[in-house]
């Protein structure tokens, strides 16, 4: 075991040429070093946050969506049937038409019937707008909480102004207690994403949106560990800054104010696009990649860190094209708003009954939420928007 955490935290891949572990010991008492053991804070502090997003989700976002007249939609259930039952949940969710054919003559059923059913089913488990609208709430306070907390932080830190800041007298740079705290509550969060996401609506993105959030406590947690924090809170305010529009947004399309949310989408996408591809390679890639060479000079840890936010502008510019895309159809289509992303089902009273050789619609066919047209409003195209650090 020894072995392995040598092997782990080999000084020659973390830290920079002539630089050791004991050359990072606190210098003062009440002065520190960013040290791993820092980050273990997050857990019991992510328990909390999920802890308060139940209690907020039940009595604060509940009592909102009331107001809004958002109700619990208490949906039709499916007739008791276990032989179908068991097909469906072992199975298939979605039989074809052999499968139909087969269940009609076990059950001397029609076939529209099993078909009834197995939709009836599935919508069975398609959470309601109100319970999105609840979700949607908690994740727009907490992301316009932190926004404004980083953006107050970081308009005090001088690397804010002149990112060369970041990489001067590096690594020996101590860790604030304002830093600390921006960044142990972000990887809390991400926690609690990880935790809360097997409660959560459950979504056709749920194996892509775990590793996503895996990904940003990596990273999180890897900018911490080698001291590259002043630009790793950059690095996710730049982030932070289109997430609570995304989800304003949202909640408008709930709530059904149309106008609200179109204009909340096109502000969206725009912060988006500036954020995501002037912002943040000019600005911050600019700066890891060429500053801190100038500075610095590169070691290991290092370009792995640079890989990593690579690959993250890549996904960047991915993301935009599917947004751009997304907002050029639902313009032409007179509409922005529809949070489909990726939920379960469609509404029931939006589902056709259809021949039992054709079951699936085509996929150029918009899906429908609440009776609103349009196309989505995906989170992740939220695009989740996170991979941040």
């Amino acid at each position: 075991m020894a072995a392995l955490s040598a092997w782990f935290w080999n000084e020659r891949f973390w830290l920079p040429h002539n630089v050791t572990w004991a050359d990072l010991a606190d210098p003062a008492p009440g002065v520190e070093y960013p040290k791993a053991g820092h980050l273990l804070a997050a857990l019991p502090l992510a328990v909390g946050i999920f802890a308060v997003r139940i209690l907020f989700e039940r009595f604060i976002a509940s009592t909102c969506a009331r107001s809004l007249h958002i109700l619990a939609d208490v949906g039709r259930k499916a007739q008791p049937n276990a032989v179908l039952e068991k097909v469906f949940t072992s199975i298939t969710k979605n039989p074809d038409s052999r499968h139909l054919d087969g269940l009609s003559k076990q059950l001397d059923w029609d076939v529209r019937k099993v078909q009834r059913w197995f939709r009836t089913r599935r919508n069975q488990d398609k959470p309601s707008t109100h319970t999105k609208f609840c979700e949607s709430m908690w994740r727009f306070t907490f992301y316009s909480c932190i926004f404004i907390y980083g953006i107050r932080f970081l308009w005090q830190s001088p690397w804010t102004w002149d990112t060369r800041h970041c990489w001067y007298g590096y690594p020996y740079q101590v860790m604030t207690s304002g830093l600390y705290r921006y960044y142990v509550i972000e990887l809390a969060f991400y926690w609690s994403l990880m935790f809360s996401q097997f409660t959560d609506i459950k979504r056709k993105d749920f194996l892509i949106m775990f590793i996503h959030h895996l990904a940003t406590v990596g990273l999180i947690t890897f900018s911490y560990v080698n001291n590259m924090a002043r630009v790793g809170s950059l690095v996710m305010c730049v982030h932070d800054t289109s997430d609570f529009l995304l989800e304003a947004a949202k909640l408008a399309n709930y709530a059904k104010y149309q106008r609200l949310c179109d204009a909340l989408f096109i502000v969206f996408s725009v912060v988006f696009f500036i954020t995501r591809l002037v912002i943040y390679p000019i600005w911050l890639l600019n700066s890891t990649m060429f500053e801190s060479w100038s500075i610095v000079g590169p070691f290991p840890s290092w370009w792995v860190f640079n890989i990593l936010l690579t690959i993250l502008q890549l996904l960047h510019i991915i993301w935009s094209y599917l947004i751009a895309r997304i907002a050029l159809k639902a313009l032409l289509r007179g509409k922005v708003c529809n949070d489909v992303r990726s939920d379960v089902e469609s509404s029931s009273e939006d589902e056709h009954d259809v021949p039992s050789g054709n079951l699936r619609s085509s996929p150029h066919t918009p899906k429908r939420e609440n009776g609103t047209n349009g196309h989505c409003i995906s989170a992740r195209t939220r695009t989740q928007n996170h991979s941040s650090l």
